[in-house]
């Protein structure tokens, strides 16, 4: 019996311990609970309310740092930018700015140079810091990209330094050939010789306003606004006319495969390879032409005497709707593969001396490229140096022209309207439409540069 109540008794004694002890744990767990975790002491819960919804609508990269110089709060462009790894500023200037904040409540900002993450190039990137202390012991880092704009600032210099060297060409020019004149008021020889000098330098200085004129709209205003179908024959006709003179004096032949004017078989005329009469392209006809214009000038300028000079166009097939392709292709000096890189630039020329004797102001390729694109289209050059150059100007084709389509009657005149109304067979409808196919599919495609003797 004393043996039965001992046991009763341990048990009993072990029961208690064992609730105890439960009970401690229990405590002890909802305690830890309760405490903040070193984790939470950088998370949402130590900054300010509402300051993680301020940092996540900034443009800017932000990062928020503790007394101890760990990473609380970092936005995604921040890490974009490599400022923040594993969990720490990275770069030390910022790093340095922050520590100075902390210690005297200072704004401070700086801009820096970073070296581009994971490029391996030798270009920076151009960021402003600002810190500014947030609460009592934390600190606020917001860092701007300044790369584009720098960039865009550095076009602007450029440009306008390049501007002021092409005006000032011509002025001085133009001032000294005066006081040549009035010097030589009793040689009526001289005074005409200058008078023509003079006249030169005043066209050079017209042709660079008018495209630095034609450049500006070119780039502020939309071609869409004003847009119609052009057709691509006129555009060819438009080019060869405005180049006829150029070409006759240096005995280049024009080729095209498009309905070229009469007359100009000899000596800057163009005979034709196929109709291709129904390409439209959609956009505005003003600045259309100017783009093929320049660069049919520019295949005459530059080609040597007796040559050839060609112009083709035709329709290509693309994943977004088909494509009108405008070929130039002259037999020049040809363009390197440096200065291929180049050539659209403003105020870029491939030969100086040559352009200067041309007349030539080194916007013309520019305001090409501008039109393409305002356009949805694209240029592209091939050339090889002895040999010519290839430029092609690839633009939407206006679907509304070619939907259209041929008038019932299958004739129409050049400005796209019914001129009959012949008798209807039914029985020609199936050869009409067979033989209208065939001529499609069989159209002359663009010819390549051809090397002439």
């Amino acid at each position: 019996m004393d043996v039965n109540a001992a046991v009763a008794a341990a048990a009993a004694i072990a029961g208690v311990c064992t609730g105890v002890i439960a009970m401690l744990a229990f405590r002890w767990s909802e305690r830890d609970q309760k405490r903040p975790t070193r984790t939470s002491l950088h998370t949402d819960a130590v900054l300010p309310p509402g300051v993680d919804t301020v940092l996540s609508v900034l443009r800017s990269s932000a990062v928020v740092l503790d007394e101890a110089d760990a990473v609380v709060k970092a936005s995604s462009a921040a890490y974009a930018l490599g400022l923040v790894r594993g969990g720490k500023l990275a770069v030390e200037p910022m790093l340095q700015m922050a520590r100075d904040t902390r210690r005297d409540g200072e704004i401070r900002q700086v801009e820096l140079d970073l070296p581009r993450r994971g490029t391996g190039r030798g270009d920076a990137l151009a960021v402003s810091a600002r810190v500014a202390p947030l609460g009592s012991r934390l600190v606020l880092l917001l860092v701007e990209d300044l790369t584009e704009a720098r960039r865009i600032e550095a076009v602007r210099r450029d440009f306008v330094a390049n501007v002021s060297h092409e005006l000032k060409t011509p002025v001085g020019a133009l001032s000294l050939l005066s006081e040549a004149v009035m010097d030589a008021a009793d040689d009526p020889e001289a005074v005409e010789r200058f008078a023509g000098r003079m006249q030169i330098e005043a066209t050079r200085l017209t042709n660079l306003v008018q495209e630095l004129i034609d450049l500006s709209r070119v780039q502020n205003d939309d071609p869409l606004e004003d847009a119609e179908p052009v057709r691509v024959d006129e555009l060819v006709t438009e080019a060869i006319d405005r180049c006829r003179h150029q070409a006759g004096t240096k005995q280049i032949t024009m080729a095209t495969n498009m309905a070229a004017p009469e007359g100009l078989e000899q000596g800057g005329g163009g005979r034709r390879a196929g109709g291709t009469a129904d390409l439209h392209i959609w956009g505005n006809r003003g600045q259309l032409a100017a783009a093929l214009g320049n660069l049919v000038e520019n295949a005459v300028n530059y080609s040597p005497a007796r040559t050839r000079v060609g112009i083709a166009a035709r329709r290509v097939s693309a994943p977004g709707g088909d494509l009108i392709e405008i070929a130039v292709t002259d037999q020049g000096i040809g363009i390197s593969d440096r200065d291929k890189e180049r050539i659209f630039e403003r105020f870029y020329r491939v030969d100086p001396a040559r352009s200067r004797a041309t007349g030539g102001t080194g916007l013309g390729l520019a305001i090409v490229k501008h039109v393409a694109a305002s356009h949805g289209g694209e240029v592209t050059v091939w050339s090889s140096e002895g040999q010519g150059s290839t430029f092609t100007l690839r633009l939407p084709e206006a679907g509304a022209a070619r939907d259209r389509g041929p008038s019932p009657t299958g004739i129409t005149d050049l400005d796209g309207e019914e001129s009959g109304e012949p008798d209807h067979d039914p029985e020609n409808d199936t050869h009409t439409a067979q033989h209208d196919r065939e001529a499609r599919e069989t159209r002359a495609p663009i010819p390549a540069p051809e090397v002439l003797p």
